[in-house]
């Protein structure tokens, strides 16, 4: 069984099918048609709705595509729909704001956005227009042209009020600790499909060896593509999402561990704080909805050979604690991709941490992602480097791309051709040409094999022409 608040009531499910999405399980179940399928796959926004999460004895809300949540995932949470926000014959401040500023239409799109902009009223006390756009980046309209929805979401701010569900949440909170502090096991069976939820990583180890063939479900957002494009179904799903050990982020002084179940949302700013340069891959790996359920480990054992962040792990040289039953091994991430789509995992192993070195003195950390669109795409190439550059020769060098290959890898070729060589126009010249020793790329819809190649290249370029907008200490002089 699983429980989860709704019309402040609580909310307990036992015989439906695991593979069924939130968005489904409103839609068909409960009759609540407000939240809109659009995509399937996580990229409109129509289905958005907001999650209440206990965080310290309060609520945290956010922003998720129900589209791609599967049911179980509900579990000791508040679910709160567009159909939650009026009360009685009275507009949310949210809903009248869109009313006031004209910000719907046609009303597909509407309460999706109507739920983004409410966990944005709940996140962020005052407006601000970067914030707001970011927030609103996973919804699409097209009819609007967007500038009276960010209108509303400047309006909805004034004049400030407290809603019910501020008002409320003293007993949310409760009811929630009272959910959490039940012990019945957290699965769902139904149609000869498995769902659990596994709240200690002894637990999981152990179901893992029961259901050698089971998915991991982490964020699920790809995973869950199985289900709604491709109409797969999954016979056994253990979601890492409530493991406690899979969930923390530790500082051990010299490196950050990751848990493997720990979202994009919490992790992002702790590596950023780091690595400064990756905040703009980050921001356009997906939405906030996306970055709000997708997490580092489940992108690194999706094993995409366009993974964002995998270049970036592969080049500062993060290792994976991997786990099976009571045994761990560690393994550098570069190495843990074997061809396309596979994997080092050996059977009922399964990613425990991520081990992320801090970054070191003196080296220039850069990373670059081509895609047709600037946000919600995914990439054509992507290129990470962490270069040392001591008296104008280069000491040290990592290149890693994704979409180059089968697998995001080193470009070992190009690497040796700058290492140790003067930091100059015709070092990278060569270094440029030994990037065609390095990959062979293929063709596809996305871009053809000379694009690829070529972009590699450019951005190697790129990479010493921002020399001039260097710190002084990391700035060195041409010598051609």
């Amino acid at each position: 069984m699983i429980q989860f608040l709704l019309d402040n009531e609580r909310h307990a499910v036992t015989a439906v099918d695991p593979n069924t999405t939130v968005l489904d399980y409103l839609r068909e179940h409960l009759q609540r048609i407000g939240t809109k399928e659009g995509c399937a796959s996580g990229d409109c926004g129509a289905c958005t709705v907001v999650l209440g999460k206990l965080s310290n004895g309060s609520i945290r809300y956010s922003a998720i595509n129900a589209c791609i949540t599967p049911l179980g995932q509900l579990h000791g949470k508040q679910l709160i729909t567009v159909e939650n926000l009026q009360q009685g014959g009275r507009l949310h401040a949210v809903q009248q704001s869109m009313v006031d500023c004209h910000g719907s239409q046609c009303g597909f799109c509407t309460p999706g956005f109507v739920m983004s902009l409410f966990a944005h009223m709940k996140t962020y006390e005052q407006p601000n227009k970067a914030e707001i756009t970011e927030t609103l980046g996973g919804n699409l309209c097209r009819c609007t042209g967007y500038r009276p929805i960010l209108d509303a979401a400047v309006k909805m701010y004034d004049p400030a009020s407290v809603d019910q569900f501020t008002a409320r949440e003293p007993t949310t909170v409760a009811e929630l600790e009272l959910i959490e502090s039940q012990a019945s096991p957290i699965e769902l069976v139904a149609n000869d499909k498995r769902y659990h939820a596994p709240e200690s990583i002894d637990e999981l180890a152990s179901l893992m060896q029961q259901y050698p063939d089971a998915k991991l479900l982490a964020g699920g957002t790809d995973l869950c593509l199985e289900m709604t494009q491709r109409l797969q179904e999954i016979d056994v799903l253990l979601y890492t999402g409530r493991v406690k050990e899979l969930l923390q982020i530790v500082d051990t002084g010299t490196t950050l561990k990751i848990g493997a179940a720990v979202t994009y949302s919490d992790c992002e700013q702790v590596i950023v704080d780091q690595y400064p340069d990756l905040r703009e891959l980050v921001e356009r790996l997906g939405s906030r909805q996306i970055r709000n359920q997708g997490t580092l480990g489940g992108n690194i054992a999706n094993a995409s050979p366009i993974g964002d962040m995998l270049p970036f792990l592969i080049v500062v040289g993060a290792d994976l604690v991997l786990r099976k039953g009571d045994v761990t091994r560690t393994i550098a991430v570069e190495d843990f991709f074997v061809s396309y789509k596979k994997t080092a995992l050996q059977a009922e192993e399964f990613i425990e941490h991520i081990v992320i070195p801090k970054a070191s003195k003196g080296y220039l950390f850069r990373a670059y992602k081509i895609s047709k669109r600037l946000g919600e795409d995914v990439s054509v190439a992507c290129g990470a480097f962490y270069i040392k550059v001591e008296e104008g020769i280069v000491r040290d060098v990592r290149i890693a791309f994704g979409g180059m290959a089968e697998i995001p890898q080193r470009a070992k070729q190009s690497e040796a051709a700058l290492r140790n060589q003067p930091w100059t126009q015709a070092t990278a010249d060569t270094a440029m040409k030994r990037l065609e020793d390095d990959f062979t790329p293929i063709s596809d819809f996305r871009a053809s094999a000379d694009y690829r190649m070529q972009a590699a290249k450019n951005l190697l370029q790129r990479l010493l022409l921002e020399n001039d907008n260097l710190p002084e200490e990391l700035r060195v002089t041409h010598h051609d």
